[in-house]
């Protein structure tokens, strides 16, 4: 299909080839297609750039030939324009002179674009209704789709949005949807303080057309929570984010250092003992790990020396602790494999 335009143009702009250009756009249109898929199909139809501007739908998209994905982006100077009901406007941006079927090329384009928005299968529920938010966090939406429910949640394209993902945070402000046992909240600024009990895994900032990217980094921060640490930020894990998509929960489990923490937490006072050692790794010293946890100074060098016995390795010096804080992580992990 690429460059059939041109072809057809070459040989002749006569009633056969306009139909068969007719025929091309109507195969989109009984065939349901969305209008990523229209406007890529017309971008290898024409042999150039072309899009659908509806900036009252919250949509401005444009395609290459070549290319297989859909762009925001508004129409080039010098475009060749057709512009329909509601500020609407479909573009063709030709280098050097227009061919013969470019009118009619055009003319499809728009009458295809106007019978797919009008069709379009997004919800319009009432401003923030959680079926928009699941519909931008969907990884299978497309572009198009995506623009228009962010449209409808008060959000532009290119509107900077991070993803908190998050166990105990209904009461948190923002545009939420519960998907699984995971709340997601959409957060255009900063994020609140978090009620208390409650974890979350907090994604980079980045456009909301890529908001989907950023639900899927902030539940895998959620992985890495605990009560020692309810908040992680994707950003802030750097190496360790791989580790939650190399090593399954069955996996984690056969670990001999994880084996040895549930050893510990199984023991009398385990409860008491790990956070002993989440505080230890988070202050580098016992005496600050007893501050930390509001105990007498006293009362560290027991639980360590438990924790070395059953770990099989001294806890605390660098090398140690960093074995202890990778173990702790692994542990996390296989624990919270469900929340990712």
């Amino acid at each position: 299909m690429k460059g059939l335009l041109l072809r057809l143009s070459g040989l002749d702009a006569d009633a056969e080839n306009a139909v068969r250009v007719i025929g091309f756009f109507d195969r989109l249109i009984t065939g349901r297609a969305g209008l990523d898929a229209l406007v890529r199909s017309t971008a290898e139809l024409a042999g150039c750039p072309v899009g659908v501007h509806a900036p009252g739908q919250g949509l401005s998209l444009r395609a290459a030939p070549g290319e297989d994905v859909v762009t925001p982006g508004p129409a080039p100077s010098g475009a060749a324009t057709r512009a329909l009901e509601g500020g609407v406007v479909v573009w063709v941006a030709r280098t050097g002179a227009p061919v013969p079927l470019d009118d009619m090329l055009l003319e499809r384009f728009a009458i295809a674009a106007a019978i797919l928005l009008e069709h379009s299968g997004v919800p319009r529920p009432e401003l923030g209704d959680p079926a928009l938010v699941e519909l931008v966090l969907s990884e299978d939406v497309g572009t198009a789709e995506r623009s228009r429910a962010l449209h409808l949640l008060g959000f532009g394209p290119a509107t900077r949005l991070r993803v908190l993902a998050g166990t105990g945070v209904d009461a948190l402000a923002g545009r939420s949807a519960r998907l699984g046992g995971v709340r997601a909240v959409l957060l255009p600024g900063e994020v609140a303080s978090l009620p208390d009990g409650a974890r979350a895994g907090i994604g980079p900032d980045g456009p909301a057309l890529d908001v989907a990217r950023s639900w899927a980094a902030a539940r895998t921060a959620l992985r890495f929570t605990s009560a020692a640490e309810p908040v992680v930020w994707w950003e802030r894990l750097g190496g360790l984010a791989a580790l939650a998509g190399k090593l399954g929960p069955a996996e984690l489990a056969e670990l001999p250092d994880v084996q040895a923490l549930d050893r510990l937490a199984a023991e009398p006072h385990g409860r008491d003992t790990l956070a002993a050692l989440d505080a230890l790794c988070a202050t580098g010293s016992a005496r600050k790990a007893a501050a930390a946890l509001h105990r007498h100074h006293s009362t560290m060098p027991a639980r360590l020396a438990r924790a070395e016995a059953v770990l099989g390795f001294e806890v605390d010096s660098p090398a140690g602790r960093f074995r202890l804080h990778l173990a702790l992580v692994l542990r996390r992990l296989r624990d919270n494999a469900d929340l990712g």
